[in-house]
C-alpha cells in the first residue's frame, strides 16, 4: 500500500529517517515516497493492459512538478483542470498529445494556450463552452479534438462535496442534450471534432457498482450515436478509485479492472484513465512539531505547526488520516486528545478524540498520514501562514522538492498602494 514503515521504532521513508528529513527541513513537511508513486501508476497500467489505455495522472491531485515529472517519465499522461496546471505540464515536456483538459469554466484564454499545445482532448460541459472552443480554434484555425463529458446522473456512494455525477451536480451534461449536441449542434461546430465521451462520477469510491453504472450508460450512448454516424473513437472513464484512510475496503486496480474489462474490451474505443489520488494519497505523509500540549476540563489538545492551511480535508470533509508519532513505543500509555493548529478558527483542527500517548510532549513529531492527495495542492496563506516545504525520498536518499516559504514570499505580489 505505501513504503512508509516503522524500522527499530522509527518512522522511515523508503530508506530515509523522516526524522532525519525533519532535522533538515524543518516542519510542516510533506514527504513522499517515490517507490509508492511509480508502483500505484504501474498497478493501474498492468491492471489494464489488455486494452493498452492512456493513463492521465488527475493533476490537481497533487501537482508538483517532480511529482508529476516522474509519473510522465513511467509513462503516464496529464489529466489537467486549469491554464495553471497547463503551464506546469509544458513545465515537464509532457506531449500535448498525452494531456486532457475537463474543468466546467475554462477562459477563452486557457481554451486558445491549450489548443496552441496541441492537447489531446478538451472534456467540454456546456454547449457554451463547446461554442467558445468552437470560436478560438477557428480563429487560430486549428480543428480541436472535444470529448463531451456527460452526467449519467449516477450516485457515487461518496461525499456530497467530491460526487460529480448526480443531475443536481454543475459537472457535465445531461444524456439528452449530449444526444443532440452529437447529432445537431456537431453540424454547425466547424472547428471542433466531436469524437470522444468522458465520465467521471466522483472521487474516493470504495465500491465498483457505481462505475459500471456509468461505464454500461456511456457505451449504450456511444453506441446508439455510432450507429447514427457519430464517429466517436475515445471513451474517457475519468478516475475516482478510493483509498485507504481507516478502516475504508477499497476494490484495488486489479479489481477494478477485472470488473469493468469485460465492458470496454470489445468496444473498439481508446481508452482513457484518469487516477489521481490512487496514485499519490497513500503515497504522502505531513509531518508536524508538536509546539503545546493544552489540557482543560473538557479535553486535551496537541496544539502542532501544522493547520488546516496547510491540510484542509480534515476541516473540509471531516476527513480522517492516520495519526502516529514517528517514534514508537508500544508499551505507552494512551490518552484521548484533539490535534490541531495554530489557526484562529475552531474548524482548524487536523483530528479529533484519538488515543495518542499520554507522554507527548513539545518537539515531538507526528506523522499525518495519507496526505500525498490533496493536501499540499489545497495548502494556502491563511493567516499568512507560510506553505509547507515538500521532500521526495527515492531509495535512501531524498531532495527537496518545493522550497518551504519566506516571510517576503506571502507579500511578492502586494502593492502599498498610495491612497
Amino acid at each position: 500500500m505505501h513504503d512508509f514503515n516503522f524500522k527499530k521504532d522509527q518512522l522511515f521513508c523508503e530508506n530515509v529517517s523522516v526524522e532525519k528529513i525533519v532535522k533538515e527541513v524543518g516542519t510542516p513537511v510533506f514527504v513522499y515516497s517515490h517507490k509508492t508513486l511509480v508502483d500505484h501508476l504501474i498497478k493501474i497500467k498492468t491492471a489494464f493492459a489488455k486494452i493498452s489505455p492512456l493513463i492521465c495522472y488527475s493533476m490537481k491531485a497533487n501537482s508538483n512538478l517532480t511529482i508529476c515529472s516522474e509519473l510522465v517519465k513511467n509513462g503516464a499522461g496529464i489529466d489537467i483542470v486549469s491554464g495553471g496546471e497547463l503551464y506546469r505540464a509544458k513545465k515537464i515536456g509532457v506531449s500535448g498529445k498525452k494531456i486532457v483538459y475537463a474543468s466546467v469554466g475554462k477562459t477563452e484564454t486557457e481554451i486558445a494556450e491549450a489548443i496552441k499545445t496541441g492537447i489531446l482532448f478538451f472534456n467540454a460541459e456546456s454547449i457554451p463552452e463547446l461554442e467558445l472552443i468552437n470560436s478560438v480554434a477557428g480563429r487560430l484555425r486549428k480543428k480541436q479534438n472535444v470529448a463531451i463529458r456527460i452526467n449519467p446522473n449516477v450516485d457515487a456512494h461518496t461525499h456530497h462535496y467530491i460526487t460529480t455525477a448526480k443531475k443536481q451536480n454543475k459537472f457535465g451534461i445531461d444524456m439528452g442534450t449530449s444526444r443532440k449536441i452529437f447529432l445537431q449542434l456537431s453540424k454547425k461546430l466547424k472547428n471542433v471534432k466531436l469524437c470522444g465521451v468522458h465520465v467521471h462520477i466522483g472521487s474516493q469510491i470504495e465500491e465498483v457498482t457505481p462505475f459500471i453504472q456509468a461505464i454500461k450508460k456511456s457505451l449504450a450512448l456511444i453506441n446508439e450515436l455510432n450507429k447514427k454516424g457519430a464517429g466517436i473513437t475515445h471513451l474517457n472513464i475519468g478516475g475516482g478509485l478510493g483509498i485507504v484512510y481507516r478502516k475504508e475496503r477499497p476494490q484495488t486496480a486489479d479489481d477494478y479492472a477485472r470488473a469493468i474489462l469485460p465492458l470496454l474490451k470489445d468496444s473498439g474505443l481508446k481508452v482513457i484513465l484518469e487516477p489521481g489520488r490512487f496514485i499519490a494519497g497513500n503515497a504522502g505523509i505531513l509531518l508536524a512539531k508538536i509546539t503545546y500540549v493544552k489540557d482543560t476540563p473538557a479535553k486535551r489538545f496537541v496544539i502542532v505547526d501544522a493547520a488546516m492551511n496547510d491540510l484542509i480535508r480534515p476541516s473540509f470533509y471531516d476527513a480522517y488520516h492516520e495519526i502516529v508519532p514517528v517514534k514508537a513505543d508500544k508499551k505507552e500509555k494512551l490518552k484521548k486528545a484533539d490535534v490541531v493548529g495554530a489557526i484562529c478558527e475552531s474548524g482548524d483542527f487536523i483530528a479529533k478524540d484519538r488515543r495518542l500517548p499520554e507522554a507527548l510532549k513539545p518537539a515531538d513529531i507526528l506523522a499525518v498520514m495519507s496526505a500525498g492527495a490533496y493536501g499540499f495542492t489545497m495548502s494556502s496563506n491563511y493567516n499568512s501562514r507560510r506553505r509547507a516545504a515538500e521532500v521526495l525520498v527515492k531509495g535512501n536518499r531524498y531532495f527537496i522538492i518545493t522550497k518551504r516559504e519566506s516571510y517576503a514570499d506571502l507579500i511578492r505580489n502586494e502593492v502599498v498602494a498610495k491612497v
